[in-house]
This record gives C-alpha cells, structure tokens and sequence, in this order.
C-alpha cells in the first residue's frame, strides 16, 4: 500500500481504514459489521477503495469482493480469506496468515467464518452475512 494506509491502522488503534482517492475513513468495531454496513449503505464509496484491516476472515473477503474493492492489507488473514481475494484478482499483502480467524473468546473458530463453510462465492455468502450481521445488531440491542 503506497500511502501510509497500514500506519494509519496502526496509529489510530482502529479496526481498518478504507481510502478511496483523497477520503480516508476510519472504523473501530470488531468483527465484519463496519464492512458490511458500508457495503449496504455507501456502497459507492467501496467500489475501486482500499482497505487496510486488522483481522480478514471469509465473511469479510467476501463484502471486500462484492463491494469492489481493489486491493487489501491486513495484520492477519485466514487462508479462505486469502483464497477468496486472489480467485477475485484483487491485490493483498499481509503480516500474517492463519488456517482460520480465532473467535473473540479465543477457543473456537469465528462464528461467521464457520458459517460460510462449503460456500464458494461471494453471492452464495452475502445472505450468511447478513444474517450473523442482523442477530450480532439484536443481540448487542438488548444489551444496551
């Protein structure tokens, strides 16, 4: 990434950073939730964006995919992830890779990447997401 992407990462202490021309935009939530949400709300934004983020699990490369993003970066990425953005031609670099992302409790594998187990394409994981996206917002609702 040739602009500063992966330190402003670093820097702010946020989840990822998406860059399309001369706006960068910043977002701090875990998980696939901030992707999916500008996928559904400003998917102008992502298409032809870079992303520079934390974690890059299968749900994620999928909204990367479909959003049209055009090259990605992150500090750990799961081989499907991985699979997923290279079958799709879009450009990755990263610190690390992992057979699977880890779930935040750290004894399982992430939910939505177990999830999208035996999908193959981005279309076929579009409603899986949305789904885990849907309960993940109701269920943090009733916590508050």
């Amino acid at each position: 990434m040739k602009d500063n992407l992966i330190d402003l990462l670093h820097a702010e202490g946020c989840s990822c950073v998406i860059r399309k021309g001369d706006e960068a935009r910043l977002f701090w939530r875990r998980g696939v939730i901030d992707l999916f949400e500008l996928y559904e709300n400003d998917p102008a934004f992502m298409r032809g964006a870079r992303l520079a983020d934390k974690v890059i699990g299968k749900g994620a490369a999928a909204v990367v995919v479909l959003g049209g993003m055009t090259e990605v970066y992150a500090d750990v990425i799961s081989t499907p992830a991985l699979d997923i953005l290279r079958q799709a031609g879009i450009p990755v670099s990263f610190g690390q890779e992992v057979p699977c992302i880890i779930n935040r409790r750290g004894d399982g594998r992430c939910p939505l990447e177990t999830a999208c187990d035996g999908l193959r394409t981005p279309e076929e994981m579009l409603p899986v997401i949305r789904e885990f996206v849907t309960t993940l917002k109701a269920r943090t609702k009733n916590k508050d």
